[in-house]
């Protein structure tokens, strides 16, 4: 069932039904179709499905009908061609690179990333001889000086990890289409629900559907929404044959996760909103880092590209490690763990976890303390957020 052309702007509509195809049996839930393979009604159609020849199921790997049911509906609520599902947001960005570079190419990236973005880059495909170059993602003239005869992608996050910095996405698709390069966002943060990069110039959204497109902590996966050619001719050819690819009960989970996320996404905003302005007010806190706030740098970037500033802030305190440590320690309905986006709020010290095989130059360069401490609001009452924060900061 497509509606994304009928409901257009309507995204809790698209987000119950695109992508949905009902079977003979009627099914008014999206079914499972837990099969590693599919048969055939003879060896000639056989050949015909493995070669292309022919469209339908042939093996899970690349093609399962639940996979493509969430795939049809997170492109529907980006405003995408198409979409590919990944084992995980890392698999996806992965996944993205090994079909669209080759030894040469050049990546400009910038430094507030997640940390195993970082870490992919610099450690992992620099080893195949892609060349990468950090840049502040704020700094439009940084990016601009980067780019080079061989530059294939600009990737950035937008809000950023974990300091929440909002980059202009029009600005940056205009640097890199001018260039000839595609620009990358990760949408994460915002989801569909709250910003839309490809309304703005960007070419490729990528997904760690593990964080609010799930919203509830229980799988890994990963999405990449691109044009339908990019998909067809670079990326299935790398999920076919490299395997990182997104499982079929996953796919359900995540396309239970996506009829829920617009109602969701406005509680975690709503959330989020209350305890950042009284975090402001504590002594102990240095900054507060939220695109919600009147004096974050970006803010009315944030409230022109975005409908909303999302669920996830960072705030410094005095005192360092030990001190944040002892915050984190002391918190009683903050879960500590390195994810985000789920019902339950979420705590972590990025410098010694999502940060912590970054080196140190770079976390210096990305402005990530001993005394940052990183929170994701969940779906509790911000009053009792509130509460446990501030006995937390007494201790």
């Amino acid at each position: 069932m497509n509606v994304s052309d009928d409901f257009e702007d309507a995204a809790s509509t698209i987000a119950c039904h695109a992508g949905s195809h009902q079977t003979a049996e009627f099914e008014n839930s999206d079914p499972i179709f837990v099969t590693s393979s599919f048969s055939f009604e003879n060896a000639a159609q056989a050949a015909a499905r493995f070669s292309g020849e022919e469209i339908g199921n042939v093996y899970s790997r690349f093609t399962n009908p639940t996979v493509r049911a969430f795939e049809q509906r997170l492109a529907a609520l980006e405003g995408g061609e198409c979409a590919v599902g990944t084992a995980s947001g890392m698999s996806a960005i992965m996944t993205l690179c090994l079909g669209v570079l080759a030894a040469g190419d050049h990546v400009v990236c910038s430094y507030s990333v997640f940390g195993s973005t970082i870490n992919l880059f610099k450690n992992i495909l620099a080893k195949f001889g892609i060349e990468f170059t950090f840049v502040d993602l704020i700094d439009q003239q940084a990016w601009k000086d980067a780019i080079r005869p061989n530059t294939k992608l600009l990737f950035l996050e937008t809000p950023s990890n974990p300091l929440t910095e909002v980059a202009d996405i029009s600005a940056l698709a205009a640097i890199a289409h001018e260039s000839g390069s595609l620009l990358v966002v990760d949408n994460c943060f915002c989801t569909p629900i709250l910003q839309r990069p490809l309304s703005y110039g960007a070419d490729i959204v990528i997904h760690s559907a593990t964080k609010y497109l799930d919203g509830q902590g229980r799988c890994v996966g990963g999405a990449i929404v691109a044009p339908k050619t990019l998909v067809e001719e670079k990326l299935i050819p790398v999920l076919r044959s490299g395997g990182a690819s997104m499982s079929p009960f996953n796919a359900w989970v995540f396309l239970k996760g996506l009829e829920t996320l617009a109602i969701r996404v406005e509680q975690h905003c709503r959330g989020a909103a209350i305890v950042a302005a009284w975090l402001t007010e504590q002594v102990q806190v240095k900054q507060v880092y939220y695109p919600g706030l009147p004096d974050h740098p970006q803010h009315k970037l944030a409230d022109r590209q975005q409908s909303g500033f999302g669920g996830v802030m960072a705030f410094e305190i005095n005192g360092g490690r030990e001190k944040a440590w002892r915050v984190i320690d002391s918190l009683r309905l903050f879960s500590i763990t390195g994810n985000l986006g789920d019902t339950r709020s979420i705590v972590t010290h990025p410098a010694t976890t999502t940060h912590s095989r970054v080196s140190a130059e770079d976390r210096a360069r990305s402005r990530i303390g001993e005394g940052l401490i990183r929170i994701s609001i969940g779906l509790e009452e911000p009053e009792d957020l509130v509460a446990d924060l501030a006995a937390a900061l007494t201790n």
